[in-house]
């Protein structure tokens, strides 16, 4: 389970911040979409520009933050990470209330806060293998796990309940704030953290090497690689059908709004439950038979979707089908996040995750494009199809083996 013995005063602020911000994202959830559609009736293209071009370009320009975060002290990195955000979003209400609010606006701020969040999300990683100790690791990624899911149980239909009493940019505020929040409780976490050192060299200049440093630890793990590209595709292929369910449930099969609220919300309680059972499964079973296991199981619930039909049994089937799934990733994903830090030194742990991030943030965007040409050539339906039979071969790309921990030879940790 998520529990286990108290983390410490630090670990709790750095939980409470997570908690905040990740609340305030959910509640946001396709704010930027609303807005483009309710204030500047944008189309579907310019809607579906707006989510590839902030996911694209906002990881391309966090390829290079990655190795200049690696060398620099985590916590102040977050917090200006944090303020960056704020400031971006904060830009949104108040053009919106001058009237100067333009689509161009909408994308520049999603491509800041795209590129932030990898830059913040990297950082954080490595900052928590230095809080934490490395037996606690599981215990810390099982709570956030449990808190993501409590929040997009809990975030959307709040949001949307806002957006109707309140206008079109009220939840963009409300996450706006949440990261200044966010960036006051990782201030107060307090402490000293040693500064990075670049190992081998005394330069202190940006390498070209070091931008694809990531790809090439990776792609260089007999443990990581696999997982890679097992974790890229599975994101890849959930994302890419989500908009073309929603066209389906909504469209197609006459599904009301609360209905598909109904059925992608409801499941969210399986990562709960997956996130708080984690740790047990692993005490027991053993981390490779866990990652094996549900890794496996996770790939077989998507095909279940071709099956949705009108009326009340259809929507059970999908609220079944994204529980069970949902429920696997509950598991999977915070013993996947502690196996990965585990596996990699302290210093590339940002350049790892900053390379991760962005492959993934760009494979989303990718095959969402690429799926939505499929949708219209032939049908949503058949769309899903193709992307729940490749799923199911996704389980041949994770590990065969175990691997031992990486184990630093003088591990600098977090200090009072």
């Amino acid at each position: 389970m998520a529990g286990g013995r108290p983390l410490g005063r630090r670990f709790g602020l750095l939980w409470a911040a997570y908690a905040v911000s990740t609340f305030g994202t959910r509640l946001a959830f396709d704010a930027f979409a609303l807005i483009a559609i309710l204030a500047l009736h944008a189309g579907p293209t310019q809607v579906s520009v707006l989510a590839a071009t902030g996911l694209a370009v906002g990881a391309a320009i966090a390829v290079p933050l990655g190795p200049w975060v690696e060398f620099r002290r985590k916590r102040p990195v977050m917090i200006a990470m944090d303020l960056t955000r704020f400031a971006a979003l904060m830009s949104i209400p108040a053009a919106y209330a001058i009237g100067l609010l333009g689509f161009v606006q909408l994308m520049v701020v999603s491509i800041v806060v795209g590129a932030a969040d990898i830059a913040f999300n990297a950082a954080s990683g490595a900052y928590l293998k230095g809080l934490v100790q490395p037996e606690d690791l599981l215990t810390a990624n099982g709570r956030f796990e449990s808190t993501a899911w409590t929040a997009t149980v809990l975030g959307p239909p709040a949001g949307t309940a806002a957006i109707g009493f309140f206008g079109p940019v009220t939840t963009v505020v409300a996450d706006a704030v949440s990261y200044l929040l966010s960036a006051a409780g990782i201030y107060a976490i307090g402490g000293t953290e040693p500064r990075p050192v670049r190992t081998g060299t005394h330069s202190k200049r940006l390498r070209p090497r070091d931008l694809l440093e990531g790809w090439r630890y990776i792609l260089t793990h007999p443990a990581l690689r696999p997982l890679f590209f097992n974790t890229v595709l599975v994101s890849g292929l959930i994302m890419a059908t989500s908009p073309l369910l929603a066209v389906l449930m909504l469209d197609d099969l006459g599904f009301a709004p609360w209905q598909y609220g109904l059925a992608f919300g409801l499941p969210c309680l399986g990562g709960i439950i997956g996130s708080r059972l984690a740790r047990r499964l692993v005490a027991r079973l053993g981390r490779h038979r866990v990652l094996l296991g549900v890794g496996s199981l996770r790939a077989c619930w998507s095909l279940g979707l071709i099956f949705i039909r009108p009326g009340a049994v259809g929507l059970v089937l999908v609220i079944a089908v994204e529980f069970g799934l949902i429920t696997c990733m509950g598991v999977f994903n915070p013993v996947f996040a502690t196996y990965r830090l585990e596996q990699v030194p302290t210093d590339r742990i940002v350049r790892t995750l900053s390379a991760w991030s962005v492959t993934s943030k760009v494979t989303v965007a990718a095959m969402t494009g690429l799926w939505g040409l499929l949708a219209g050539v032939t049908s949503p339906c058949t769309a899903i199809a193709v992307a729940g039979l490749l799923m199911l071969f996704t389980p041949f790309l994770l590990p065969r083996h175990d691997h031992e921990p990486h184990h630093e030879p003088d591990p600098a940790g977090i200090r009072m």
